[in-house]
């Protein structure tokens, strides 16, 4: 008779994703799963495999829910500049308030801990920040078009430090920076690519 699983993978990697987001690979142990779950060892197991590939899992259903919808919708917006300075307001809002709070992003958070040293984890982490740095240059292509960026400012270029100003962002405020202070930051980065941004 074959297996029949009594529980949803994919609500269980919700919170699996919850567990590792906020505290990371190191520190979360399966013993910390079964108890968020209230799933057995055998069946995370018989699922997910051990715990580096339930991190693996979780780390994609992360992508995959949370930050691939946001970056499509940057991607095709058409305002330009101000769909940019909206990314980044979310951003630093979802950051600093709500219930994931300081948490930072689980794909800044892995880029800067020992969770990149997986090869598989590295490859989850190459393409996600592609598609950041592709959202961004399609946002400052349209912005181009429209004429707001500054004479001498290069959509591909602007959109590689764009990437890298979001995975600060997301950094500095798991490290408890003020929101206040990190958008005063994103402003003046917007502000030399070309005309302050408005709604």
């Amino acid at each position: 008779m074959p297996d029949i699983k009594h529980f949803d993978p994919d609500a269980a990697l919700d919170t699996v994703v919850g567990l590792f987001w906020r505290q990371g690979l190191a520190a979360t142990g399966i013993q910390d799963i079964v108890s968020e779950t209230g799933l057995n060892r055998s069946s995370l197991y018989a699922t997910f495999g051990g715990k580096q590939e339930l991190y693996r899992a979780a780390l994609r259903h992360y992508v995959e829910q949370r930050s691939r919808p946001v970056l499509r919708r940057l991607a095709e917006d058409e305002r330009g500049l101000p769909a940019v300075a909206e990314f980044f307001d979310g951003l630093i809002r979802d950051r600093c308030s709500g219930a994931h709070a300081r948490w930072g992003c689980m794909v800044s958070n892995a880029q800067a801990g020992a969770e990149a040293g997986d090869a598989d984890v590295r490859a989850v982490l190459d393409a996600q920040h592609r598609e950041l740095r592709d959202a961004m240059h399609a946002a400052l292509v349209t912005a181009e078009a429209r004429g707001q960026l500054g004479p001498g400012t290069v959509p591909a270029t602007a959109a590689d430090v764009l990437a890298l100003l979001a995975h600060g962002v997301n950094l500095r405020s798991r490290a408890g920076a003020d929101a206040q202070e990190l958008s005063r930051t994103v402003t003046a980065a917007l502000e030399c690519l070309g005309s302050p941004p408005t709604a």
